[in-house]
């Protein structure tokens, strides 16, 4: 078996062999079974920190050194430190400092460079190298003053910006690591009478588990033993606890409440819901929102802004209006580090990781970032009416007897026949017969006939049930006082070719659904039905809902049409559907919503997924969607605007004032400024959607 190597930052980075990825310069990692590198973004971003902490603290005492002997520090406190060989000390020292405490920037702007993308650490690693070939200069072969004390705490300054800069940023992520969390790493086997405790990783299909009160459930599985209450809020959103018994499915991760519960496993590491979330996250977060593309140009504008503004200022201070080398050469300098376009890096993917956690905890999993940020201008939402805005599962409304007969003698009779049958229609009556308990009695010569009725024995006597075609292939007489002008499903029910009653069926309308479609109007957002149901019944349930637009009697084929329809009115339209008989129609949208995915969650044809069937949730979507794009468009004002101080300041154009930037206090702006875009987008962990 090969084994393949992978760099967590850029998973696309692969090799047959242990090495260091070309773009970050991180080490390689195994890949586990999901074929994907087993750390995240989070582990880069601590990996990092830990570099950058490293780093700061061994130069800290060498540029602690070169400070105490550069002679304008020791004439701005006021002492004297001066002896043969202080130049070639502060050479060496200098040196060390610039090598080692610059590498990391080095090996960034290395690869920023090979792949034509320069941006803030080619900017840094021109500043440094520019200064230190500056000073060496300085040192050897001209007499002048030198920049070691400059470069020397620039350098020191960036470390420890970046280190509390990724510090930060590891508090914004995390998401893919408190959803591992919740899988316990030991767990309890069943086997034969005895109870095992195993590796959770080792568990295999089909094999039985123990949870007991209070303990998380392990995998995705069925219980075959048990009664209980599972807590699946950190995987559904859901706040209540779910009942759960012999015959329910269960999730990998969520919490057993009071009942001891015996587990079928039925899917285990990567085909587990958890997986298939994680999974759908990481993509998301791996994802660019248009907005992103915009911040990306604005960054490699800013990095060559920074290098024609940095040598014009170099130019005119040296040649045009001259101060002296030094004095040009540490205006340049301050110009590059202070344009360095790190907040604008950070600026769109803060924000981005936060909301796609907040989503995920709330239900909602993104798929495509850029589906997500146009959900906030969305002009019509088109649902998919079964499944959707109702229950999918059809309620008997009605049941009218003829023939002086009661209900209850229509629903024995009509039960009797429909137990046989696992049709959907023949499970809501037999359901709604147990409701009124109802003895239900068993009949015999049962034969179905598809797509109109069935026909059985009961008590010697003939039962058919069905449709008008059903009556008419059995040659039954429908009185004029005995049709069902019904908006529903109607089943009739004939006794030895007698109709002796009718039984009318509804699928129920979701409670939230009238809540969803009052929600989306009061955005002003207008709602669409989209079903394949005859119109009367399609208008009823519209009328109900109070839904915008009814389209009714439509193929599945014919569904991508109407939402071409209101595109081509100029609308941005969202389709919410089942994900998968509404694939195309989800596609073809300009954000597709696969609602109630349960624990298959990864639908291919939707940019979001929702876990749950509850309309309302894609209000939650559009309001995370704002109230994200608010946070992005804060950052991008924040990451570009203080340049418009920052870049004349440091080019020198306030010296007459006496404001003067140097190198260093460039570096603590800039570290300041991406500081504050990732304080700015951890406000949006208080958003509730």
């Amino acid at each position: 078996m090969n084994i393949l190597y992978s760099c967590p930052m850029h998973p696309e980075e692969t090799s047959d062999k242990p090495g260091k990825c070309s773009k970050c310069g991180m080490a390689l990692v195994n890949k586990d079974e999901t074929g994907h590198a087993p750390q995240d973004h989070s582990e880069h971003h601590r990996m990092m920190a830990e570099d950058f902490r490293k780093r700061f603290f061994v130069t800290l005492p060498f540029v602690i050194i070169i400070l105490l002997l550069s002679l304008q520090v020791q004439q701005w406190l006021g002492f004297s430190i001066d002896f043969s060989g202080r130049e070639f000390i502060l050479f060496v020292l200098g040196s060390v400092t610039a090598l080692y405490g610059g590498k990391p920037f080095f090996e960034a702007a290395r690869d920023e460079l090979k792949s034509r993308n320069w941006g803030m650490m080619t900017l840094v690693s021109l500043a440094i190298i520019a200064g230190y070939f500056f000073s060496v200069a300085a040192t050897f072969l001209f007499k002048g003053e030198s920049l070691w004390w400059e470069i020397s705490t620039l350098i020191s300054v960036f470390l420890f910006g970046h280190w509390v800069e990724m510090k930060a940023v590891l508090g914004t992520g995390g998401a893919l690591k408190e959803l591992a969390k919740l899988i316990p790493v030991t767990t309890h086997k069943v086997v034969g009478n005895e109870v095992l405790d195993v590796q959770t990783k080792e568990l295999e299909k089909d094999d039985l588990v123990l949870v007991r009160p209070g303990e998380k459930i392990p995998v995705d599985g069925i219980v075959i033993k048990g009664r209980s209450s599972v807590n699946e809020s950190m995987i559904t959103g859901e706040s209540r606890p779910i009942s759960k018994s012999k015959g329910d499915e269960v999730i990998g991760g969520t919490v057993n409440a009071d009942g001891s519960l015996t587990v079928r496993v039925t899917k285990t590491r990567t085909d587990s819901a958890l997986s298939q979330i994680m999974n759908l996250i990481r993509l998301a977060q791996d994802t660019k929102p248009p907005v992103q593309k915009l911040a990306d140009k604005a960054a490699n504008w800013l990095t060559i802004i920074a290098i024609v503004v940095g040598s014009l200022t170099f130019v005119y201070w040296m040649f045009i209006n001259p101060i002296g080398a030094v004095a040009a050469a540490t205006f340049a300098i301050t110009v590059i580090v202070i344009t360095c376009p790190h907040a604008l890096g950070l600026a769109i993917p803060t924000v981005t990781t936060i909301a796609t956690s907040i989503a995920a905890k709330n239900g909602i999993l993104i798929r495509d970032m850029k589906g997500f940020e146009i959900a906030r201008n969305l002009d019509y939402v088109v649902l998919d009416k079964t499944g959707t805005l109702t229950k999918g599962q059809f309620k008997v409304s009605r049941v009218i007897p003829f023939s002086g007969l009661s209900e209850k003698d229509i629903l024995k009779i009509a039960s009797a026949v429909e137990i046989h049958s696992e049709h959907f229609v023949a499970k809501s009556i037999v359901k709604e017969a147990k409701r009124r308990k109802v003895v239900i009695k068993k009949a015999i010569n049962f034969k179905a006939v598809a797509g109109k009725g069935a026909i059985a024995v009961l008590d010697k006597s003939e039962i058919v049930l069905g449709n008008v075609e059903m009556l008419k292939r059995e040659k039954i007489d429908i009185k004029d006082n005995q049709k069902v002008a019904e908006t529903g499903t109607v089943v009739y029910v004939a006794k030895d070719k007698i109709l002796v009653g009718a039984i009318v069926l509804d699928d129920e309308v979701r409670v939230e659904s009238k809540q969803a479609v009052n929600a989306l109007h009061d955005i002003g957002i207008k709602v669409a039905m989209l079903t394949g149901d005859k119109e009367e019944v399609a208008n009823k349930v519209g009328k109900t809902l109070g839904i915008d637009t009814v389209f009714a009697e439509v193929l599945p084929k014919d569904k991508v049409n109407k939402i071409k329809e209101l595109q081509n009115k100029g609308f941005t339209v969202g389709m919410v559907g089942d994900g998968i008989n509404d694939a195309p129609s989800l596609t073809q949208a300009h954000v597709g919503v696969a609602i109630g995915a349960g624990t298959s969650v990864a639908i291919e044809s939707a940019e979001i997924v929702l876990i749950k069937d509850n309309p309302l949730d894609i209000i939650k979507v559009i309001n995370l969607s704002k109230k994200t794009n608010n946070k992005m468009k804060q950052n991008l004002a924040w990451a570009t605007g203080y340049n418009i101080l920052a870049i004349p300041a440091a080019a020198g154009v306030f010296a007459s004032y006496g404001l003067i930037l140097e190198p260093q206090w460039g570096a603590l702006l800039m570290s300041a400024s991406s500081l504050i875009v990732v304080a700015n987008a951890l406000l949006l962990r208080r958003v509730k959607p």
